[in-house]
């Protein structure tokens, strides 16, 4: 059974209707890679499956984990095991880092975890990411450089967990090394233990994060619908040919 089913999705901003007869099948264990050009509508469909209200479902079913979840807000996907880090992550005064990413677990497991344990696993994660300890302590994104807001994302990921993660234009805006980094923060997200239960939607019209990630499933999304589909040499087609063909 598929982790994640989507059947015959049309979704729409407003009066736009920007997403037509969307089917995509994601399997426990897989990368799926959504490339196309800026505007082809690759974050309208990140932001339909995780029930942002202002994306709205004109037909179609999106099924996860075997359940029917195209009318359940957002809090409920969440914690049903859906995450997805976002292109241009919000800065939130007030909480730090730690604290949210700390409440975000209890939200999610309805269970209080232990202090020592959390920083533990908070203090080896930020090491992994090579992210400066001193800002789980600094207001969420607040002040962060482009880069850093990235780290934080995939800081979350990891902490959190989820059963199925979509990550919107991560490599975005970054330098190499910055990608290099949150790929290896990917790479361990998807290669502990629990990678068998777990799937994985990477959304961009770059190439360079997939570099050192193996990727099962590519769909290429051009004006709202996906026009091909194939497996992972189809991200060198496009390195090769871009996106020119199948406009």
């Amino acid at each position: 059974m598929a982790l994640l089913e989507i059947k015959g999705l049309n979704v729409s901003v407003e009066d736009n209707e920007i997403l037509q007869d969307i089917n995509l099948s994601i399997g426990k264990g897989e990368i799926h890679v959504l490339m196309g050009h800026n505007g082809a509508g690759k974050s309208t469909l990140g932001n339909a499956l995780m029930g942002n209200p202002a994306y709205r479902i004109t037909k179609g079913n999106i099924f996860f984990n075997g359940l029917d979840i195209k009318d359940e807000p957002a809090d409920k996907r969440a914690k049903a095991g859906m995450f997805m880090s976002f292109q241009n992550p919000l800065e939130v005064p007030g909480i730090t880092l730690s604290a949210f990413i700390r409440n975000a677990i209890i939200q999610k497991t309805g269970e209080r975890i232990k202090l020592t344990e959390f920083r533990k696993n908070l203090a080896d994660n930020m090491a992994l990411l090579h992210f400066d300890s001193s800002y789980k302590d600094r207001d969420l994104n607040v002040g962060f450089s482009g880069g850093e807001k990235k780290k934080a994302e995939i800081l979350q990921l990891l902490m959190l967990k989820p059963r199925f993660a979509i990550l919107d234009e991560t490599d975005s805006g970054l330098d190499v090394d910055a990608v290099r980094t949150v790929s290896e923060g990917i790479r361990e997200y998807m290669s502990d233990d629990s990678r068998s239960e777990r799937a994985l939607l990477i959304i961009t019209h770059s190439t360079k994060i997939l570099e050192s990630l193996q990727v099962d499933r590519t769909h290429i999304l051009v004006h709202g619908r996906i026009v091909k589909s194939g497996d992972g040499s189809l991200v060198d087609e496009i390195n090769q040919n871009g996106f020119e063909q199948y406009m």
